[in-house]
């Protein structure tokens, strides 16, 4: 006799009742989006309103894939530990800005033995040519310009990282951006702010070889809710 099994939901009740609140079929306004993000972020911590843009590229193609750094005028509301690469007076402008860690070749040595207790890795330019011992340990950590952490102005890089006002990205092998764009206890205004600036991060960053609709999709979620999908048309007039 063949044995049944028990067929399993695929999502929690909780997830379930948030889902009513919007469909996968909507289209909203990025504000109500957001307003939506927001509603249903019911988890007992502070949970993150991200962003999930897929695009009309072709991943495979290294000429049409998307990835740099921008901006967000409120931030991410995430604090992240920094080390910096730097000698002397760039150094002493790493440390007063707030990095939690500055070094040049001591700190090189460390990394090449195995640290990596931080978030994010700046370089003075000064410092390039060190990071050959490195890259292969930090991988997608290795400081580089386009992502604006290889810099002869380590000062503002520090700060702008501290303050989670600097946002890296990148499209997924799916042709999927995902950004964080805050937290749910930001307004909706400042969300939307942030929401605005990571879509137009993203249409500046187009591939001249991309063709046909750019934007093809776009969801705002929080970290354990449901996604709402965004009229692509009305979020790139924001």
């Amino acid at each position: 006799m063949a044995r049944t099994q028990e067929k399993k939901q695929p999502h929690s009740n909780r997830y379930l009742a948030l889902r009513e609140k919007g469909d996968r079929l909507t289209l909203h306004e990025p504000a109500e989006a957001i307003r939506l993000a927001k509603e249903t972020a019911t988890a007992k911590f502070d949970e993150t309103i991200e962003v999930a843009i897929r695009l009309g590229i072709d991943p495979r193609q290294s000429d049409q894939n998307v990835r740099g750094t921008t901006t967000l005028p409120h931030g991410t509301g995430k604090t992240r530990k920094v080390a910096v690469l730097a000698k002397g007076a760039a150094a002493e402008e790493a440390k007063a800005a707030g990095a939690d860690e500055v070094g040049d070749d001591d700190l090189v040595e460390k990394i090449a033995n195995g640290y990596k207790d931080f978030d994010v890795l700046i370089a003075h330019q000064e410092m390039a040519p060190a990071l050959a011992k490195i890259g292969r340990v930090l991988g997608p950590k290795t400081p580089n310009k386009k992502s604006g952490t290889l810099t002869e102005d380590v000062r503002e890089a520090v700060e702008s990282i501290k303050k989670a006002t600097l946002v890296q990205y990148r499209n997924d092998k799916a042709g999927i951006v995902h950004m964080p764009i805050g937290k749910a206890s930001f307004t909706e205004e400042q969300l939307l702010e942030n929401f605005a600036a990571a879509v137009q991060a993203i249409l500046k960053a187009k591939p001249p070889t991309a063709k046909g609709r750019y934007l093809a999709g776009i969801t705002v979620s929080s970290t354990m809710g449901p996604g709402f999908r965004v009229d692509p048309a009305l979020a790139a007039k924001l």
